[in-house]
Order: structure tokens, then sequence, then C-alpha cells
């Protein structure tokens, strides 16, 4: 892999992975949803999914694209010259993402902290890539790659994070 891909690769991901983690860390008290159900009767999205961990994760994965932007702007530029708004959208976005796949998990009966392969560890990427691509969008290869990253970086992360006691689960 060339310089290059892995500069642009960790600077595209950081955002999104900054969030995802931080809203786990900071979310609770009041949920998305409401506790409110969806026309099916089961929950909308569940009670992981909360206003605080949306706002503190979407902040806190735009800090790290400021403090990305403000150490190393050059190194922005092979993303965007727009790089603190992409990180913005990446940072929503991958909560956005992982929200649909509530969304998804609480229509197939699977309970909060029900492991569904691929979805639990992609749906925050895939969400960030889709709202990120307002600004930037990766190649064909940038996407395999940061599948592939993610993939490793968040069944590691998510152990250790239960090894801690941060998580219930594993996965």
């Amino acid at each position: 892999m060339e310089e290059d891909l892995i500069i642009k690769l960790i600077i595209y991901l950081a955002p999104m992975y900054f969030a995802n983690s931080s809203a786990m860390l900071f979310g609770g008290k009041t949920p998305i949803d409401f506790g409110k159900n969806f026309l099916d009767g089961k929950r909308l999205f569940g009670d992981g999914k909360t206003f605080k961990g949306l706002f503190f994760g979407t902040l806190i994965g735009t800090i790290i694209s400021a403090i990305i932007l403000t150490f190393l702007p050059e190194l922005t530029l092979l993303l965007t010259p727009n790089y603190l708004l992409l990180g913005f959208l990446l940072s929503g976005g991958a909560l956005i993402g992982d929200i649909a796949g509530s969304f998804f998990k609480r229509r197939n009966e699977i309970k909060q902290g029900g492991e569904v392969l691929f979805l639990d560890q992609l749906d925050f990427v895939i969400g960030g890539m889709i709202i990120g691509s307002l600004v930037y969008v990766p190649t064909f290869y940038e996407i395999i790659y940061a599948i592939i990253i993610t993939l490793i970086v968040h069944r590691a992360s998510n152990f250790v994070a239960y090894k801690i006691k941060l998580k219930k689960v594993p996965w």
C-alpha cells in the first residue's frame, strides 16, 4: 500500500472511529426514540442510542478533525480542501449509520447487544462514507481497505473495551 493511501485512510477513518467510540463512552440518558415503538410494535432504535451519545460522538469526531487539520493541514488536502466539514459529516454519518443498524436489528428482534456479523462492525463506517460523500467520494480501493481495516480494528477495540468493562459484550 502506498504511503499517501495509508495517510488518507487514517485521516479519513479517524473522525468516524472517534465518533463511534465516544458515543458509547459519553452516551446515556434520553434515547433518541424516546422509548417509542415503530409501526411493527418493536422499539425504534433502543435505549443504547441517545441524544447525548449522538451529540458527543459527533462533537468529538469533529474535534479530532480539527486537531488533524491544525497539525497536518497539508495532509488533509489529500482528501479535500474542506476537511473540517468532511470530519463533521463523517462523524455524524457514522452515528447515523450506527442508528440505522440498530433500527434493522430491532426489526429483526435482535436485542441490544446482540451481534449481527458485519452489520455491527461496518454500519458506522458505511453511514459515515455515505454522508461524507457529500464532500469526498472514496475510491473503490479506499472503500475496500477501509472495510478490511475496520473489521479488524472494531473487533480488537471492542474486545479490549469488554475486558476493561466498558462494554457488556466483546463485539
